[in-house]
């Protein structure tokens, strides 16, 4: 993925780098690598298990596969991390994607062809203004135009009125559930390719 920049974002890129350092917790690594600040709590290991469902061997192995679109948010005019937005690697590796079985991550519409998974998140002190919207969409648009995907799906739970809230201005429609294995039911919302 390019870099890319929105009226108030830039979207750069994670590479190989960037995220084993982010492993190895040296955040004055990744920070020096990326040329931006990380918010105090950024990055943490929850967060990092929820954004890179594979494992280092397999992100090793793999970068450009498992690292498909990946990006740091950052302000525009100022060298500081606000967020990230994922798609869990390209589509063509999600087959390998989970080292758990099929009935345990919740659904079989996982790796269907074509079809990324994207997810994101705002750092707690830039919730609130738009960010999570303006980025994701921005990496949406740019996955729709890639050779081979047909579509962007993301999940949230039924519950996460805030998540639910930037699915639907992103123009996503709500195309099936999951079972999620701790909390109940998953809602899949999908944007196509125009």
């Amino acid at each position: 993925m390019p870099a890319l920049v929105t009226p108030r974002l830039r979207l750069v890129p994670i590479t190989l780098d960037m995220l084993e350092a982010v492993l190895d917790h040296d955040k004055p690594r990744a920070e020096a690598l990326l040329g931006a600040a990380f918010p105090g709590e950024w990055p943490n290991d929850d967060l990092v298990a929820r954004a890179f469902p594979y494992s280092r061997r397999a992100i090793v192995a793999a970068p450009a596969l498992r690292l498909w679109g990946d990006s740091f948010v950052l302000a525009k005019d100022e060298p500081r991390v606000i967020g990230s937005v994922v798609f869990h690697g390209h589509p063509a590796g999600h087959a390998t994607r989970y080292a758990v079985p099929e009935m345990e991550r919740g659904g079989t519409d996982v790796g269907e062809p074509g079809v990324a998974e994207v997810a994101y998140g705002i750092e707690e002190g830039s919730r609130g203004q738009g960010f999570a919207i303006e980025a994701t969409r921005a990496c949406v648009e740019w996955a729709l135009a890639e050779d081979g995907i047909v579509a962007v799906q993301a999940t949230t739970f039924p519950w996460h009125y805030a998540s639910l809230g930037v699915i639907n201005r992103l123009g996503m429609v709500r195309a099936s559930t999951r079972e999620h294995p701790l909390f109940g039911e998953l809602l899949v919302f999908e944007r196509r390719r125009s």
